[in-house]
């Protein structure tokens, strides 16, 4: 099933959902350890970069600094679609909210910044009703 790639139709339809709960970046040398399951693994030189519920970083007592919340972008986006991922970034800094993408196969997922995850689902309904 391919995905969309026509830019106002992803903005009119990006259907912002915000998932429970608090999400940390941590990284780690080697394995994942036990009891953390990633929702986000990016393997760089330096060491291997974790998105992870709060909570099981915390139980496995791994260091993090940057506290958010998890927005799926609902609508299946194209991997090559051009100008989603800016027009999203756009927004939300004009409001000083700092953005983490991950692409996904079927959606594309914003981090933010948990204390402000409402306002910033708020700012993505409203590019989503002018987009339309």
């Amino acid at each position: 099933m391919a995905g969309e790639s026509d830019l106002r139709k992803l903005l009119t339809d990006m259907r912002p959902q915000l998932n429970p709960g608090r999400y940390v970046f941590t990284t780690v040398e080697g394995d994942v350890p036990p009891g953390v399951t990633p929702v986000v693994m990016v393997s760089e030189d330096e060491g291997t970069t974790l998105i992870v519920p709060q909570q099981e970083a915390d139980a496995a007592g791994l260091a993090y600094e940057y506290v958010t919340g998890w927005i799926t972008l609902r609508v299946h986006s194209a991997l090559e679609a051009v100008g989603l991922t800016a027009a999203v970034a756009r927004e939300l800094a004009d409001i000083g909210l700092s953005c983490n993408v991950v692409a996904g196969f079927y959606h594309d997922h914003l981090f933010v910044p948990y204390g402000r995850v409402a306002e910033a689902v708020a700012v993505l309904e409203d590019l989503a009703r002018r987009s339309a």
